[in-house]
């Protein structure tokens, strides 16, 4: 008897449980103060759960240097709006966003390419 793949919708379904990180979402917005200068400051965009995965940690020497980039793959919920001007917090650290892919288009997850921050 021959087996019958599951169709391609059923095998990408999202196992809400994986989605146990709380990240919040900030960009980089220009406001007035209370005496009329503007200031410029990381606001909240949004708070999402995500599931967090280590993409890979490479070493480039820069300057007779060691530098050391811890590259992260962040997936959440389809949210419209998300983009690499924007940055994630999570635990304290400072994550810059290189990319924001839609997940095969559906528009069901999104995936978020971001590198650590270093101080």
């Amino acid at each position: 008897m021959k087996r019958i793949p599951k169709p391609i919708v059923e095998q990408q379904k999202l196992n809400s449980g994986e989605m146990r990180n709380r990240i919040e979402v900030q960009e980089f917005v220009e406001t007035v103060n209370d005496n009329g200068y503007p200031v410029e400051d990381w606001q909240t965009k949004c708070k999402l759960w995500a599931k967090i995965k280590t993409v890979k940690g490479s070493e480039v020497i820069k300057a007779a240097a060691e530098v050391n980039t811890e590259t992260y793959r962040f997936i959440v919920r389809y949210v419209d709006g998300l983009n690499a001007k924007q940055r994630i917090l999570f635990k304290s650290r400072i994550y810059d966003i290189q990319a924001v892919l839609n997940d095969d288009e559906m528009q069901n997850t999104l995936t978020i390419i971001a590198v650590v921050r270093k101080p």
